[in-house]
Parts: C-alpha cells; structure tokens; sequence
C-alpha cells in the first residue's frame, strides 16, 4: 500500500473512535465536542490531506533526487525499521519545538492548538500549510542517512497514526507507560495554554525526549488543563484558521523597519513577533512564549 495512503486507510478507526468517545462523554454529561469545533476539524484534514498528496507529487522527485547521495546503504529489515522509527521520532521532536519557538513554523502549527476543544478530532486539526512551512525538511537527515524515502515517508505517517490517540479527555493514566511513551496526559499537558503547561512535552512517541532535553512537564490534577492558543483568536471557518496567523505575520514583516526586523519577524519567537489577535484579549492578558498569553 502507498505510504501516503496509511492515515487514510485507518480513517474508519479514527471516526469509530470518536463517535465511541463522543458517546461516552455525553454518558459522563462532559461537554468534549462542539459540533462546529468538530466539523472544522473535519475540514481541515480533508484540506490537509489534500495538500499532503500535491507535496508529495512535487517533492518525491527531489527526495529520490537526494537519496543518490546517501551516507550508507541501509537494507531493510526489523531492526532498520525499528531504527527508522526511533530516529523519525526524534527529529519530530525538534521540528515540534521548533514549531513552538520560530514564528514561520508555528504559522502552521498554531492551526492544531487553535481550538479551545481536546477531543480525539483535534488530531485531525491539521494545516494545510506545513509543506509550505518546511515540515518535511526535518526528515531529509534519513534520506541522506540511508533510509529509503518511502520507509521515511511510512514511519512519518505512523508516528502521525500513533498521536491520534493521544488527543483524548477520555482516558487519564496509563501506567509505567508514562516514563516512556506520549500520553493523553502528556499530550494534554501539551494542549493547555495555562502558564506552568506551555511549551512542554514536544513528543510525538517517545517521551524521553522531552525527559532527556528539558520539555517535559507532567499534568497536574491541582492545575486543570485549559485548552486553546492564548490569544483571544475565535473561529470556525477553516481558511480563517489556516491563513490568520500567516496575514497577521505578512501585516507584521510590513511594519517592520529594516530587513533585521523583519527577518526577526519571520523567524523569531512567536512572543517577539505577537500580533493583535483577531478580537481584543482581557485585559489582564500577559503574552508569553509561543504567541500564548496567560491570565494575570
């Protein structure tokens, strides 16, 4: 089966999963999913995948391309794919922090947090932008490694695969498997905008990366998560919540004086490069790291 087609083929799980989900948080009368929230979301992955298949037509030439100048040759067997895996997850951290720390990336990534909802259709919350962002820069290192493209190109979707489950109110611990995978409440810690949870645990799979470089931040029962971006951003329409931080960042590289301000309006923190949000915030709001802002 393409690689491009995994996510797809396991749709019909996803949407049984939080059909399941949404029953059981109405049994527990928990108000997890808003039907425009959720139809958005809907929406998004449908755009998403559909810009995820015209980058794939464009850039496999390319890959191919620089695969020919590849470090080692790397057959394929468990062990390779186990490596393959482990190390895709890897590099998924760092563009996932980096997604959090350099504007351009997180013009992208600000669609998946943008909802004030944590249901398992959040994972579909994707943007259409991320190969215009440069998402699939971070997997170029395996291709010139030695790993096959397509083999890249499958571990990255799987580590996708996996993450929809962690988008979930639903379930609270699981375990000893906290020290080591990317949990729901791992992940949730991640989705809440409250000041002692932002810009923590960066996983895609693995938790010990956030253990081993200082992003790991475990859910606090005392600190109820509050989910969302920081700003006062409101929307259901698909393109607004694709393209706003883009023509808020396009409004901002104009205003700036001198190429140095708007090279730092590009590619720095998102709390150097803040703009207005789309409605006036509370006044008590206090911007911090990542374009979010905490309640003072």
């Amino acid at each position: 089966m393409p690689v491009e087609w995994i996510l797809l083929a396991l749709s019909p799980v996803f949407l049984g999963l939080v059909a399941l989900e949404w029953w059981f948080g109405q049994r527990l009368r928990q108000h997890w999913y808003l039907w425009r929230d959720t139809l958005a979301n809907a929406v998004l992955a449908l755009m998403h995948q559909a810009g995820e298949l015209l980058a794939l037509l464009i850039l496999m030439p390319f890959y191919w391309w620089l695969h020919q100048y590849r470090f080692f040759e790397i057959p394929l067997n468990g062990y390779t794919l186990l490596l393959a895996f482990v190390l895709q997850d890897f590099l998924y951290y760092w563009f996932h922090r980096a997604s959090h720390h350099i504007r351009w990336f997180w013009a992208s990534h600000i669609v998946h947090h943008s909802s004030r909802q944590l249901n398992l259709s959040t994972a579909f919350r994707q943007s259409l932008m991320y190969p215009v962002s440069g998402m699939w820069l971070f997997w170029l290192p395996m291709m010139l490694l030695g790993f096959s493209p397509w083999l890249v190109l499958a571990v990255v979707s799987l580590n996708l695969a996996f993450q929809f489950f962690v988008h979930t109110q639903a379930i609270k611990h699981v375990g000893w498997l906290e020290w080591v995978l990317n949990t729901p409440s791992h992940h949730r810690v991640h989705h809440a905008c409250n000041p002692q949870y932002i810009d923590k645990n960066f996983a895609g799979v693995l938790i010990v990366w956030d253990r081993l470089f200082g992003t790991f931040q475990p859910e606090d029962d005392a600190e109820p998560c509050r989910y969302g971006i920081t700003t006062n951003f409101q929307s259901n329409n698909p393109l607004v919540i694709t393209f706003d931080e883009w023509r808020l960042m396009w409004l901002d590289w104009q205003q700036a004086s001198g190429w140095r301000e708007k090279w730092a309006v590009v590619i720095g923190a998102p709390s150097k490069a803040e703009p207005l949000p789309m409605a006036s915030p509370d006044k008590h709001q206090i911007t911090t790291e990542s374009g979010k802002s905490m309640d003072g």
